[in-house]
């Protein structure tokens, strides 16, 4: 810790604490952040890309309407599924709710495992122009009807060759796109702009990754699978399904929602899905630690299958 989160609040607007919990999924982030919350007055805000969505709460292990009564949680289940949400868009959602934490007297503690959120609170993020929905439609229209290749070829055509080598996803293909398309720059120009200045400085921040050892990781990722196949989480999936959404936009492609869906069209049985619905997520988790290991050098790390280790931190805030 960068100093004591419950000292007197005498340092500048501009360096005002927070507790940051980073950590894969299923690490017990949000149960953390609850304990947390519970002895700080903590306001919880979400930094987790895929529990923005409103129609996934199950799915993306949103946590419950109970443990959202016990203390306030901001920024979950905010958007319809139908949305592209970028990390600026939510930088600036963020923004909204520091401030409101801390002129309310309460302790933000930002919790989730998109790493490129924390990235951006506490370094600075190049601060990306709007996009009119018009462009981000053609290039979602171009995605769905061209695929890859298709992306690829309009990006060489528009000017933007270097996207088109490097890029493989067809969801930073797209974004890439609408870019150069919007305003006639690579992504990549506006990404070497300066970058705007951090919300939070880190020497106010309470920076912790939750690091647990991989078969006990395995284990909740398992738990969590079983739980994913339960008549709440088929009825979310054929909820999002029944929209007849882009399969490119981020809430379709959350982990749950093919591996559900082909269970639900008679593509796999119950126990094929929750190999797959295992196998998806273990892969995510181990992106994230790489992510975590090597862009969070200087976080503390816990171990949360340690009981000494998280009580220790528990008594420490």
């Amino acid at each position: 810790m960068d100093g004591s989160l419950n000292d007197e609040d005498d340092t500048p607007a501009t360096a005002r604490r927070a507790i940051l919990i980073a950590g894969p999924t299923a690490s017990g982030k949000s149960a953390l952040a609850l304990s947390l919350a519970k002895r700080l007055n903590g306001v919880i805000i979400n930094a987790d890309s895929m529990q923005l969505y409103e129609d996934l709460r199950l799915v993306s292990a949103r946590p419950s309407a109970a443990e959202e009564a016990e203390v306030p949680h901001r920024l979950y289940g905010v958007l319809p599924a139908s949305t592209a949400f970028s990390t600026g868009a939510w930088l600036r959602l963020a923004e909204q709710e520091l401030g409101a934490a801390w002129a309310s007297g309460q302790m933000p503690i930002l919790v989730g495992g998109t790493g490129l959120y924390f990235k951006g609170l506490t370094e600075g993020f190049a601060e990306m122009p709007d996009i009119p929905q018009e462009i981000r439609n053609r290039a979602r229209a171009i995605a769905d009807d061209e695929g890859v290749e298709g992306l690829k070829q309009r990006l060489i055509s528009e000017g933007d060759p270097a996207s088109a080598e490097t890029l493989a996803d067809p969801q930073r293909l797209a974004r890439s796109l609408e870019v150069l398309l919007a305003t006639g720059r690579s992504l990549k120009a506006w990404q070497q702009e300066a970058q705007s200045s951090p919300l939070l400085a880190p020497q106010a921040c309470h920076r912790i990754v939750l690091a647990p050892p991989r078969p006990w990781l395995h284990e909740r990722i398992e738990q969590r699978a079983r739980l994913m196949v339960s008549e709440e989480g088929l009825r979310e999936v054929r909820e999002l399904l029944a929209k007849d959404l882009s399969e490119k936009l981020p809430a379709m492609r959350a982990i749950g929602v093919p591996e559900l869906g082909g269970y639900l069209a008679g593509e796999s049985d119950c126990a094929e899905t929750i190999h797959r619905l295992t196998v998806a997520t273990r892969q995510y988790a181990k992106r994230q630690e790489t992510w975590f290991r090597n862009q969070m050098t200087d976080w503390q790390r816990v171990d949360p299958s340690n009981r000494i280790e998280m009580e220790a931190l528990l008594r420490t805030n």
